[in-house]
């Protein structure tokens, strides 16, 4: 099982300080010698974290694609992963020429995962229109095929119900061959056909009880089967919230700088009312001692998952303190390889 580290690029990410440059590189690099396997950015143009209770005020974002190009210089050995592009932000025909220069500039690192999006705030603010589910799917999926073709080499014609591209090509082409791997995100059935159709692989992000993931696998599994596709050459990635601590006193010094440094809502309420306990917060979680921990994670592995995209906190790409990665690379990375 590899492992990858959700990098903190929103303002209160990171000790519930304002985004920087500095800081999302200084965690990347320190997630690389720790020995996590890849480094991964989300795609919003600003986000709020009202879904989780917290204050419906936007946060400031780094954009993903170029982040993740100045981590390619920034960076040695990890791979660079999108979790995931917003598809309707970018022509795809655009996406592919940005995935093909990133591995170029990575020397072939570069791991694209993209999905439907399901933030109306930005589309709004973009004046994007924000249609239904299913027809963000439907695009999303002429999308990944075009890229795909694209970064194989192919000169495109393309007639789709959402996109057309008359003569469309992508060069130079990426370092990996036949191109770098397509990853799609999300949980719903039709997004799993989808996947199934034309991606690589499938993310499942966040992931919360075992049983709910073992469900959905059997979706994705079922999916491939119905068009002849061996599920076994779907790739399987999982985000998970990690909070890990050597014992119970460990855990609970970790677990209440956590709370101290996530936003108002989130962990503890805006008026003076009790925290979330740490038996509440570690239900839906990867949590525990390092034992328990590794031995969740060991779970997911039977489960044939192939790589584990780390969030360490309560909100997605959060980081409560950036001695949480050099933990979980020294005592739980170590422990299960």
């Amino acid at each position: 099982m590899r492992f990858g580290l959700a990098l903190p690029h929103y303002d209160t990410s990171l000790r519930g300080d304002p985004a920087t440059w500095d800081a999302v590189k200084r965690v990347a690099k320190r997630a690389e010698h720790a020995g996590f396997d890849s480094v991964w950015v989300s795609d919003h143009l600003f986000l709020d974290w009202g879904k989780y209770g917290g204050p419906p005020e936007p946060h400031g974002a780094l954009e993903c694609l170029t982040t993740l190009s100045a981590l390619a210089a920034a960076t040695e050995r990890v791979r660079l992963g999108s979790l995931a592009l917003c598809n309707d932000l970018r022509n795809p025909a655009l996406v592919a020429k940005m995935i093909a220069t990133l591995d170029l500039l990575s020397e072939g690192r570069v791991d694209a995962g993209i999905g439907a999006g399901w933030y109306e705030p930005e589309y709004s603010a973009a004046a994007i229109a924000f249609d239904p589910p299913g027809t963000r799917i439907a695009r999303l999926g002429e999308a990944v095929e075009i890229i795909g073709r694209l970064l194989e080499g192919e000169e495109l014609v393309y007639q789709g119900k959402h996109y057309f591209l008359d003569g469309a090509i992508c060069r130079p082409g990426p370092l990996q061959k036949p191109r770098p791997p397509l990853w799609m995100a999300g949980k719903g059935d039709y997004l799993l056909k989808t996947a199934a159709r034309v991606a690589d692989g499938w993310n499942f992000s966040w992931i919360g009880s075992l049983e709910t993931y073992s469900e959905r696998k059997g979706a994705a599994d079922e999916a491939c089967e119905r068009i002849g596709r061996d599920p076994a050459t779907l790739r399987r990635s999982v985000g998970a919230y990690v909070v890990a601590g050597r014992d119970d006193h460990d855990l609970a010094r970790r677990y209440e700088r956590l709370v101290e440094r996530t936003p108002l809502g989130v962990l503890r309420p805006a008026k003076d009312a009790p925290a979330v306990s740490w038996d509440e917060f570690r239900q839906g979680r990867v949590a525990g001692t390092t034992n328990e921990v590794v031995e969740q994670l060991g779970r997911l592995a039977e489960l044939e998952v192939e790589e584990v995209i780390v969030g360490l906190g309560a909100l997605p790409f959060q980081v409560a303190d950036e001695e949480d990665v050099d933990f979980i690379g020294s005592e739980i990375i170590r422990s299960l390889r």
